[in-house]
Order: structure tokens, then sequence, then C-alpha cells
């Protein structure tokens, strides 16, 4: 259902350079006492570069910690020690760090700052913060960022596998967009039509020219941004998640050695549409275009740990109706990992 009042970035930069003028932005909006969430290992300068344009613009106060423990727990003990004259919060590198960073800001009441130095996927800018509780994964809803400051350059030089686990994230809302429709017609779950226009539009517009170089980061920067809008919209992660999303949740679980959330995300939503009937050829053209099944196929999947996942991903969420209730899929997925020419190598 749609929320009553919806949030939405104040503010959105996307260009080389960013990180440099992040300074620039705060000071735009009198924020100068700030608590800048690192991710842990972060290359130090980054970090850097992000202090000192913070402090070269006026900045009274810049403190920093690292987000080495992506946790409820975590949260509530830098919520403790958040200095009370805090302005905003600015989350600077990858997930971990983003999402401690947005929930610190949803709780604490500040204006966030989400500055991904990666786009691996649409966390940076989406209505919830994906954390553990007491050792187990959950989702907690929370505020959209005030601001979105991109470093595209930043994000072209991360490694190239986590520029296609954003490619991977962001064509799962086409197989996402069919269990929701799927949903309506079969259970009569509510669709929002402008949820599911901006989530089309968000793949169609990285498809259009799916390149690793700054036009492209622009597109995937926008289209991952807007996706995470969409379920601002309509109060659910139904224009972003469906069962593909639920496969990679289980592997989570099941897997000795969980991968990249959008690589799993990304093979299995080309899987998913198989089942579907439907979709196949766009999320193909995409995966095609980029070197998406390589990087898979250098480091394969474990084949009965994802027909374990295929089994158990319908309980993982058990009101949202996918493909997947629809039947017993194991085997059929079984038949199309060996008769498959792309998923083929992709498994051992």
């Amino acid at each position: 259902m749609r929320p009553t009042q919806v949030s939405i970035p104040s503010f959105v930069r996307t260009k080389p350079g960013a990180l440099d003028r992040l300074g620039i932005y705060a000071s735009r909006h009198k924020h100068e006492r700030v608590c800048v969430v690192a991710s842990e290992g972060m290359v130090p300068s980054l970090l850097e570069r992000a202090c000192t344009s913070l402090r070269e613009q006026g900045a009274t106060r810049v403190d920093h910690v690292e987000a080495s423990d992506a946790s409820f727990e975590s949260v509530g003990n830098l919520l403790a020690g958040l200095p009370s004259d805090c302005q905003a919060v600015i989350g600077l590198g990858g997930g971990k760090a983003l999402d401690v960073a947005k929930y610190l800001a949803h709780l604490s009441k500040k204006a966030y700052y989400a500055v991904p130095t990666s786009l691996s996927n649409d966390g940076f800018c989406s209505p919830q913060s994906s954390l553990t509780l007491k050792g187990r994964r959950v989702s907690l809803s929370a505020s959209l960022p005030f601001a979105v400051v991109v470093d595209t350059a930043v994000c072209l030089a991360a490694p190239e596998t986590l520029w296609l686990s954003g490619v991977g994230d962001l064509i799962a809302k086409i197989t996402a967009e069919f269990d929701w429709k799927l949903a309506y017609r079969q259970k009569g779950e509510p669709v929002d039509d402008l949820a599911v226009l901006l989530s089309d539009a968000t793949v169609n517009q990285f498809l259009a020219s799916p390149t690793k170089d700054q036009a492209g980061a622009k597109l995937l920067a926008t289209s991952l941004l807007l996706n995470g809008i969409a379920m601002e919209i309509s109060g659910s992660s139904r224009p972003a998640s469906g069962s593909e999303h639920l496969i990679s949740h289980a592997l989570d679980q099941l897997s000795k050695r969980p991968r990249l959330h959008g690589l799993q995300v990304g093979v299995a939503t080309y899987l998913v549409s198989r089942l579907q009937r439907s979709g196949t050829e766009r999320i193909a053209q995409v995966l095609d275009q980029t070197s998406f099944w390589q990087a898979i196929q250098d480091d394969p999947f474990d084949r009965q740990e994802w027909l374990a996942a295929i089994k158990l991903a319908p309980t993982i969420k058990s009101d949202r109706f996918t493909i997947l209730s629809t039947r017993d899929c194991v085997s059929e997925v079984a038949s199309i990992i060996n008769e498959d020419s792309r998923l083929k190598l992709c498994f051992v």
C-alpha cells in the first residue's frame, strides 16, 4: 500500500569528482557538524578526500567511524555515542557502511548523505537497511537519503565484480515486476502502477546503453536510485524484489561461500525468467553485452546449493507470492541449468 507521505532525496549529484565537492554540498545545506560512517578497510585516499573536502568548506567538526559490523546492535552503540549537535550522517563506501549510516540517521532523525563508492546494488537509495539482529539478517524500514552523491569516476575504478553486481541487481526488476503482477492475478495483491512504470523505466534506460564508462555509470547510478524511489512510492520492495531475491536470500543462508548479492541475483533473474517464460531476451541482452557471464564462469556456483536454495526460497517470505509459489521448481531448474548454454558453465 502506498504510504500517505513519500520521502525522496532533495539533493542528487552523479558526476566525476563529486567526492571532492562533498564539502560544498554539505555547506550549501548548512551541515557543519557531521559524522562520516565509512566502510572498514576503505581505500584511505577516498576517506581523506571526503573529510578534507568537508573541512575545507567550513565543517566545524567531522567525526569518523568505521562500519565493521552491520548489525542493529552496532547501530545502537553508534547512536548512544552520536553527539547531540550532529547535523548530518554521511555514509561513505559499500553496502555495510551505507546500511549502518542510513539506519543511524533514521533513528537519530538527522539528514543522511549516501555516498557510495561502487554501484553494486540499489541499497544506497532504498527505504530499508539490511542489518543483522541477534545474528539474523533482517531488513528494517529506514528513511531515504536527504542527499545522494555519486562520484562516477570513483565507482568506475571499483572492482569489476561490483559493477556487474549492480547490473545483476538492476535487471532483477524485470522478473520482480512479473511476480508482482502474478500475485495480483492469483491473490489480488494490489499493484502500484506508478511504481511499476518507474521501475520499468530504470531498466530500459540502462538497457539502451549498458556500457562501463562515464555515461553508463551515470545511467546505472540513476537507475538504481530511481528504483529505490519506486520502492518508497509503493511502500514495498515489490518493484525491485521477487523470486530472484528470495533465491539469493536462501543462498545467503545455505551457501558455504555466499557471493555478492547482485551476482547471485543476476543469475537467479535469468533463471527465473526461464520459469516465468517471459523477459528472457531482455535480460540476456544486458548480461551478454557485459562481462557478467564470464565473471560467474571464472568462479562457478555450487549446483546443489542452488537447487537447495530453489526449494527453500518460497519459505523466506511466506507472504510473498511469486512464480516459485505456483509449483515445485527444483527439477525444472535442474533441467534448465543442464541445457541452457549460458548457465551450463556457471555451475559445478
